[in-house]
């Protein structure tokens, strides 16, 4: 199956740059995101200027390449094609993307760094009219190198208080697993994490998902839902065996089935899914900008086009914008309307489900849906 050429991929990117400049609808429209990875966040310039900071030297993970100026870094970042595949098989070599991404977090040392990637992102996504966030972190991709709880987890959380403070911008975290290191080692930074709790609204897992099934964690996530946690987990686009990962996280993760599926986009291939999916008002956070590499172009939209057609609780999101041609929240929403020709009623719709798909408190949620109902107001969108 022919992947979308890069030349269109840019195509795209200038059509976009374009219409953000008259779209006045996304651009004023109140935002939440409930798929972003702070690590994700972390353009070339913000690791550029971390690295001369803490003195470090600018690698990939495997220590294989570096990166001495900052044009070189950024080249690093716009993966041209063709790209290495993308953990969809059995190959033990790590994507360029992996490469990149866990590479990136060695300038993360100390809790000014994790402070400054967090309000870099909470500083974008205010300019965007973001109003609310749920953010994930990968804990363990921290404590491997060495770096404790007691240096990220207090970055975080004094960007959160900030953010609030000096953006009016909300936030909770999500805690990831990396699911291509053992359930043991989820376990241990699950008590880990404990202490922080109160920082913490919900359980994920992400990373590497080629022979990684959902269920591998299923201790662990009925432990978290026991705890009174939520719980959600990544379902990448054509994963090996990922309709078999999709039931697993709907059905049966965390004993009943999570209400949210991070990506879930492949569900458009199967009709027994798409039910459960309708049934149980399953939340899928959609990321286009992250599928545009791997997916036709024809299929991609769709596949968007139809899972919104057939009401299904889709949102849309930005995962790894720093490493998706840092097309961030705005730029996806303009994206699927150019390419699935979303009216201004199903783009409000989009954000009507983050809302009522989020997992902050019914104070919260209700101003969310107060400011968004004003907006669809103003805008003729909503008429009462």
């Amino acid at each position: 199956m022919a992947k979308t050429p890069y030349s269109t991929i840019l195509e795209w990117q200038s059509a976009v740059a374009s219409s953000q400049k008259t779209d006045a609808f996304i651009a004023e429209l109140p935002k939440v995101e409930l798929h972003i990875h702070i690590e994700g966040s972390m353009t070339s310039a913000l690791r550029w200027h971390l690295g001369q900071r803490n003195q470090l030297p600018l690698r990939n993970f495997s220590q294989t390449e570096s990166y001495a100026t900052l044009p070189a870094l950024q080249s690093a970042y716009h993966l041209n094609n063709p790209l290495q595949p993308r953990s969809t098989t059995g190959s033990k070599q790590m994507s360029a993307f992996f490469e990149t991404y866990y590479g990136a977090m060695d300038v993360l040392r100390t809790e000014r760094d994790f402070y400054d990637l967090a309000m870099d992102y909470f500083t974008r996504f205010a300019a965007m009219a973001g109003r609310y966030a749920e953010v994930f972190f990968d804990p363990q991709a921290h404590t491997r190198r060495g770096i404790g709880w007691d240096v990220f987890m207090p970055g975080l959380e004094r960007a959160r208080v900030d953010a609030e403070r000096e953006l009016a911008v909300k936030c909770s975290y999500i805690m990831c697993f990396l699911r291509d290191l053992p359930p043991a080692d989820a376990e241990a930074h699950y008590e880990a994490a404990l202490p922080y709790r109160n920082m913490i609204v919900g359980i994920g897992l992400d990373s590497n998902e080629y022979g990684r099934p959902p269920l591998l964690f299923q201790d662990v996530f009925t432990r978290a839902r026991k705890d009174g946690f939520q719980i959600t987990a990544h379902c990448d686009v054509t994963q090996q065996n990922c309709l078999e990962h999709i039931r697993q996280v709907a059905c049966e993760l965390g004993g009943s089935g999570a209400g949210r599926i991070d990506h879930g986009l492949d569900i458009a291939d199967s009709p027994a899914l798409l039910e459960i999916a309708r049934t149980k008002r399953v939340l899928l956070t959609i990321c286009p900008w992250a599928y545009v590499r791997h997916v036709p172009a024809e299929k991609l939209f769709a596949d968007i086009r139809k899972l919104v057609g057939l009401g299904l609780r889709v949102c849309i999101a930005s995962d790894s914008p720093a490493y998706m041609e840092e097309q961030w929240l705005v730029q996806n929403l303009l994206l699927i309307r150019l390419q699935c020709g979303f009216t201004d009623e199903e783009i409000w719709g989009l954000q009507r489900n983050a809302i009522l798909g989020c997992w902050a408190d019914e104070q919260v949620k209700q101003q969310l849906m107060d400011d968004l109902h004003a907006f669809g107001m103003r805008y003729g969108v909503v008429t009462s």
